[in-house]
């Protein structure tokens, strides 16, 4: 009987945990979005939008792993090579990421990605979420 009572406390252990845990992902989740950060939700995946030649793909990636300055290089050198939609999403992207940094900037870029988006695109719906803070 003492088995049976330690092991519904343990089980009981993980559960509390584990919906403690999901608790705080909601929380930094939510905080992140509110904060101007990434969206808690992103209308369009940036992935599967066309514009991107196959072979930048693992470019674009190691870009977006070293941060603002990486993103940047890379829209500088392979800029020309891609097409909206998904030039529109990365440049959003950097967007966010740049904007905890230099604000101006990412206000800059931002009002060049609205300007050329129309309101039909898969990125519009970003846009329009994430239009409060960069305008």
């Amino acid at each position: 009987m003492k088995q049976l009572i330690a092991i519904l406390l343990v089980i009981g252990a993980i559960w509390g945990v584990r919906q403690l845990q999901l608790h705080w992902d909601q929380v930094k989740a939510k905080k992140l979005a509110e904060e101007g950060g990434a969206p808690a939700s992103t209308p369009a995946v940036p992935a599967a939008l066309p514009g991107l030649p196959p072979g930048l793909e693992s470019s674009l990636q190691t870009a977006q792993k070293q941060g603002a300055a990486g993103l940047k290089n890379w829209l500088k050198a392979y800029r020309s090579y891609v097409t909206d939609p998904r030039l529109a999403a990365i440049e959003l992207d950097y967007v966010v990421i740049v904007g905890a940094s230099n604000i101006k900037e990412a206000r800059q870029v931002f009002a060049l990605v609205k300007q050329r988006t129309p309101t039909n695109s898969p990125v519009y719906p970003r846009i329009k979420q994430l239009e409060k803070n960069y305008q």
